[in-house]
C-alpha cells in the first residue's frame, strides 16, 4: 500500500450501542458520515475507542463489513486485532476477511508482561501471517508493559510492519524512534494531546479519540504541522485541553460517547464493565465545550 495514505488523522472509532446494549448501526453510520465531513483520514475500527475487549468476533467482523460498505469517501480502514495470546491473535487473522483493509492495528500483549524478545516475536508471526502491513500499538498504560523504541526499532525492520502507534506519553522515547526509523515507517501519535509535539519530531499523524467529536481540529492540526507552521498547530491544539482529561476520569469511551450524545451524532450508551458517564462527569463535559 502507499504509505502517505495513513498520513494525518485516523479516528478511533467508537462503537455506538442501544440501550440494550446491541450495536447501534444508525448511530455508527451518523459516525462515518460526521467524522469524514469532519476531515478524518482514515478510520480505525475496534480499537481501544470501540470497546474491542467487549465485542464479540461476530459483532466484530459485521462491525467491519458495515464501516467497508457505509465508508463514504473510501477512506482507508485500520483494523484493530490483537491480544496477549498469539495463536489467537493468527487465527482471528486468519478468520477475518481482511479485504478492504488497508492495514492492521495490533497491540502490545497484555497482562502477562512478556519480555521484548517475546515481544518481538509476538509481532514477527502477526506480520509474517497478516496479508495486509501492520502498525505496532504501544500504550503501557493499559497493557503494563512498554514496548521499547529498540524494540519498535527492530520490529522496524520488517517489510510487513509500518508503523507505531506511540502511546506510551514518553517525547523521548518518541523522538528515539524518529531518529533511527526507517524513511518509510510511520511513528503515529497515540495521544491527542501529544499529537503537535510528535509531528514536530517526525510523526505523520495520530490516532485519536477526540477525532470521533472534534476532527475538524485535527485536520487544522496537521495542516499547519505539515506546513511547519507549529504555533497555529499549538493554538489549535489548546482548544482541546480542557476537554481532554475528561475523557479519562471515567476510563475511555465513556466520555467521548457523552460529548456524541451531546452533539446528537449517537447516544453514550457503554457495555460493562464500564457504566455511562457519572452526573457529576456530565456536567463537567458540558461546560468544557
Amino acid at each position: 500500500m502507499e504509505i502517505e495514505r495513513l498520513y494525518g488523522t485516523g479516528v478511533a472509532l467508537v462503537t455506538p450501542f442501544n440501550k440494550d446494549e446491541s450495536i447501534d448501526y444508525v448511530g455508527l453510520k451518523n459516525l462515518l458520515n460526521t467524522t469524514a465531513k469532519k476531515g478524518v483520514d482514515y478510520y480505525v475500527v475496534q480499537g481501544t475507542t470501540g470497546e474491542s475487549v467487549t465485542t464479540t468476533a461476530k459483532e466484530k467482523a459485521e462491525l467491519l463489513q458495515f464501516v467497508k460498505e457505509n465508508n463514504p469517501q473510501k477512506l482507508p480502514i485500520v483494523y484493530g486485532i490483537g491480544g496477549n495470546n498469539t495463536q489467537n491473535v493468527l487465527e482471528a487473522i486468519k478468520e477475518s476477511n481482511l479485504t478492504g483493509v488497508d492495514a492492521l492495528l495490533s497491540v502490545s500483549p497484555y497482562y502477562n508482561k512478556p519480555s521484548q524478545a517475546g515481544i518481538i516475536k509476538h509481532f514477527e508471526k502477526i506480520a509474517d501471517a497478516s496479508p495486509v502491513p501492520v502498525i505496532l500499538y504501544n500504550v503501557p498504560g493499559r497493557t503494563a508493559s512498554n514496548l521499547t523504541a529498540k524494540t519498535t526499532l527492530a520490529l522496524a525492520r520488517h517489510q510487513n510492519i509500518i508503523g507505531v502507534k506511540e502511546a506510551s506519553g514518553n517525547v523521548e522515547q518518541a523522538m528515539e524512534i524518529s531518529a533511527s526509523m526507517p524513511k518509510d515507517f510511520l511513528l503515529i501519535s497515540g495521544d491527542d494531546m501529544l499529537t503537535v509535539p510528535l509531528y514536530s519530531i517526525g510523526a505523520k499523524g495520530v490516532i485519536s479519540v477526540l477525532a470521533n467529536a472534534f476532527a475538524d481540529v485535527f485536520k487544522n492540526i496537521k495542516g499547519f504541522a505539515f506546513e511547519g507552521n507549529y504555533e497555529k498547530a499549538s493554538k489549535e491544539a489548546f482548544k482541546l485541553l480542557k476537554i481532554n482529561p475528561l475523557m479519562y476520569v471515567e476510563s475511555n469511551p465513556v466520555g467521548i460517547k457523552y460529548v456524541l450524545e451531546l452533539q446528537k451524532v449517537c447516544c453514550d450508551f457503554v457495555r460493562l464493565p464500564l457504566l455511562q458517564a457519572s452526573s457529576e462527569l456530565k456536567e463537567q463535559i458540558r461546560k468544557s465545550i
